[in-house]
């Protein structure tokens, strides 16, 4: 397939879909990424290419060939080199990263004798069959000083802490167990958002949850005025006994799941739920503890159990009205998390059952390194001037 020279690299990848359809995917990703490693070196020289211009910082110094095996294929790409300044892609250093973490997933997975056919063949794609216990280990302690470092990194003020947990399958001792994988995400003062860190075990019991939010503060998190979360009791346990200080917002998402639990009849959903909206879309808190004990009295004996619950848990999932109108809707719930949720699983997936808790740290520190790191150099989450 050939391609006219003055063809930009979108118009090239434009042809290639319209020629192969997917089939050439892997071309179009190596034309995509090649262009992105030359408009990021262009950054890091603070000029274009033969430009003349005193605020450069380095000079282009070429290209160096580099074979990537991706999900896509084998990708051989070309990576700018410099002179006087030190440069690596971002783009190309990210996702390494993430593929191997999948990688030492699978590649452990068959190296313990624990993979599937499936898993089998994944891992012939990805990583090869020649596979050993010690090329495994290798590789596993080089990436995984990486991870640790950024688990460990040292922390600051952080205004907003959201806190969730999710679980993946893990075998322990012959058995297949739920793990729990912890995360804190954190709002700055400035308004951005970063994950703070993560932590695996086998339980999301409150040793686990203490233990996490202790690495926090003693990595330096400091300045919490809410904390968003479910109501999970182990959670809530370790909250008090670390952060007494700082005001708990209960999920109204989750909160409107548990309300759901205690409608007696289906046919009352529908209306239970606009009901409970009204309540947690009031103006102010004065105005929601009106229409909640409107709520309350409605519902004394139609649903005499929903109203007793929701009497002593609704305004759990009232404190966000502290805070300002315009940041309420983002802090008010942890649905925040969903993207980061969706790119766990779609990563985690592909592994189906991880061998150990170790190679599910890796794979979901990989991933949420990426992810951290879009958000520290993306827009602001939360507008934060007006304090």
């Amino acid at each position: 397939m050939t391609h006219p020279q003055h063809a930009t690299p979108l118009e090239q990848v434009v042809q290639l879909i319209a020629e192969s359809g997917f089939q050439d995917m892997a071309k179009a990703i190596e034309i995509l990424l090649n262009e992105a490693m030359k408009l990021q070196r262009a950054d890091a020289l603070n000029a274009q290419p033969y430009q003349r211009t005193d605020e450069r910082t380095g000079y282009a110094n070429g290209f160096k060939p580099k074979r990537i095996n991706s999900r896509m294929g084998e990708l051989n790409v070309q990576v700018p080199q410099t002179r006087n300044v030190p440069f690596y892609p971002d783009v190309l250093e990210r996702g390494e990263r993430s593929e191997k973490a999948l990688k030492l997933a699978i590649a452990e997975m068959y190296v313990q004798g624990v993979s599937t056919r499936k898993v089998a063949k994944i891992t012939a794609k990805l990583c090869g069959l020649d596979i050993s216990s010690s090329q495994v280990s290798r590789a596993s302690k080089l990436l995984d000083e990486e991870l640790e470092r950024w688990r460990t990194r040292a922390l600051g003020e952080v205004s907003y802490l959201i806190l969730d947990a999710r679980y993946e399958k893990v075998r322990c001792a012959g058995s297949v167990r739920d793990c729990a994988v912890l995360v804190a995400i954190g709002i700055m003062p400035d308004g951005r958002r970063s994950i703070l860190g993560v932590s695996v075990a086998l339980s999301e019991a409150e040793v686990h949850w203490r233990a996490f939010l202790s690495s926090l503060i003693q990595r330096g998190m400091h300045g919490v005025r809410l904390i968003t979360s479910d109501a999970h009791e182990g959670l809530q346990a370790a909250r008090r006994a670390c952060l007494a200080g700082g005001a708990w917002q209960r999920c109204q998402f989750h909160l409107m799941q548990n309300a759901m639990q205690h409608v007696p009849k289906l046919a009352m959903r529908k209306q239970v739920a606009t009901d409970l909206r009204s309540v947690f879309d009031a103006s102010d808190r004065h105005d929601a503890d009106r229409r909640l004990k409107m709520f309350v009295e409605s519902y004394a004996d139609s649903a005499p159990k929903l109203a007793t619950w929701a009497e002593v848990n609704i305004p759990q999932g009232l404190s966000i009205f502290a805070e300002p109108p315009e940041r309420r809707k983002r802090l008010r719930t942890t649905n925040m998390l969903e993207r980061q949720n969706r790119e766990i699983k779609r990563r985690t997936r592909v592994a189906t059952l991880f061998p150990n808790e170790d190679s599910l740290l890796r794979l979901v520190s990989a991933v949420l390194i990426e992810i951290s790191e879009d958000w520290e150099t993306g827009t602001r989450y939360l507008n934060m001037e007006n304090e």
